[in-house]
């Protein structure tokens, strides 16, 4: 009976059904660890600070707790020196930024009132960023600056369940910085909320730092040379782009036309036209893109897909021209530049990693105490 079970397609079925769910409870099970686990870390850095502050126990104070705490929990490996002494600054990060980290008794009537508005509270904050593991919130207080742009990474993380590795590019590469900064006509051309997502796939400038191209290269040979590492461009594109081809083939008045790379975007619903310049920006660029957007929507577009959206990307751009190019357009169209000056980890291979990838970034905590 057993053999013919292992053949039977409701069988198999129903067991890959209930592979999946319990794949999703082992995850849920690690993120439940994991935010317990760090909600005692936050505890912790608020009793670092307020003990260091108000007693007499002076710097030896994490060196013996850490000893004490080791000797007691041998089987934790969160408690080292210089895990204690991150779990201090990484609350120390937060509170500070916030205006809600803990003062000493005598300075806090002189010091009321004088505190920065709280944006975010501290609720807010440790809901976040007890969600994603410690070795990312290690990496995002070290590289991070503002509080901000430290809670962009920590969202982002969750939304995308990116790697540690991914995590590390994306903050090199100054995402940021440059996620949505493109010149666009978006909010005249896409209705609410399309136009904020649109707008939010955008960077400017594109880092394609992972390529090796020689001085002279052409735009095909950019173009090549984009496919040929399609997995680290779609990273550089951000989550939610589908690649469809290059040299996409348009029939039009019984002429052939060639895009140089189409993309479907899930989340947007919509194809994304992506035109690649080698040059500066010219104004006669968006007439084409304009002619192409045209003809995927009639030739391409179904009744449940959003307006096609084009991406030029350039060399170099003049803000002002790019912006007269686009004011009269009425296609959906935004304008970027092109780096190529930055650096790449080799061992990054996707932004969107598979399941046991996933289980294996939370499933062990050894990793978020190194």
């Amino acid at each position: 009976m057993s053999s013919n079970l292992a053949i039977d397609r409701q069988y198999k079925d129903w067991l890959a059904d209930l592979k999946h769910k319990v794949r999703n409870a082992q995850i849920k099970a690690a993120l439940k660890v994991n935010a317990e686990l760090l909600t005692l870390y936050w505890e912790l850095g608020a009793d670092l600070v307020a003990k260091q502050v108000n007693t007499k126990w002076g710097d030896g104070l994490i060196a013996q707790l850490s000893n004490d705490l080791i000797t007691e929990f041998p089987e934790m490996k969160g408690f080292s020196r210089t895990n204690l002494m991150y779990i201090k600054k990484w609350y120390l990060f937060y509170a500070q930024s916030s205006g809600f980290v803990q003062q000493p008794v005598g300075q806090m009537e002189a010091d009321e009132g004088s505190q920065p508005a709280i944006e975010h509270s501290v609720q807010q904050v440790v809901a976040l960023v007890t969600q994603i593991p410690w070795g990312h919130n290690i990496v995002i207080i070290t590289k991070c600056k503002q509080l901000d742009e430290a809670l962009y990474y920590v969202q982002n993380t969750l939304t995308h369940h990116w790697s540690r590795a991914v995590l590390v590019h994306q903050i090199e590469s100054r995402l940021y910085q440059r996620e949505g900064k493109a010149i666009n006509n978006f909010d005249l051309t896409l209705p609410q909320p399309q136009s904020d997502l649109a707008r939010q796939t955008l960077k400017d400038p594109y880092i394609f730092d992972f390529l090796r191209l020689t001085y002279d290269y052409n735009e095909r040979d950019l173009e090549n040379a984009l496919v040929d590492h399609i997995t680290r461009f779609l990273l550089e594109l951000g989550a939610g782009f589908s690649y469809l081809g290059r040299q996409y083939h348009l029939e039009v008045g019984d002429q052939d036309f060639y895009i140089d790379l189409l993309f479907y975007h899930v989340r947007l619903h919509c194809y994304v036209v992506i035109e690649l310049k080698t040059t500066q920006f010219q104004p006669e660029y968006t007439g084409k893109l304009n002619f192409y957007l045209s003809a995927v929507d009639d030739l391409l577009r179904s009744g449940e897909d959003q307006p096609s959206i084009g991406i030029l990307i350039c060399k170099d751009k003049n803000k002002t021209v790019a912006e007269y190019a686009l004011r009269d357009i009425h296609k959906p169209i935004g304008v970027s530049e092109y780096q190529l000056t930055q650096s790449l980890p080799d061992d990054l291979k996707s932004s969107l990693p598979s399941i046991e990838e996933i289980e294996r970034e939370l499933g062990g905590l050894d990793e978020w105490h190194t």
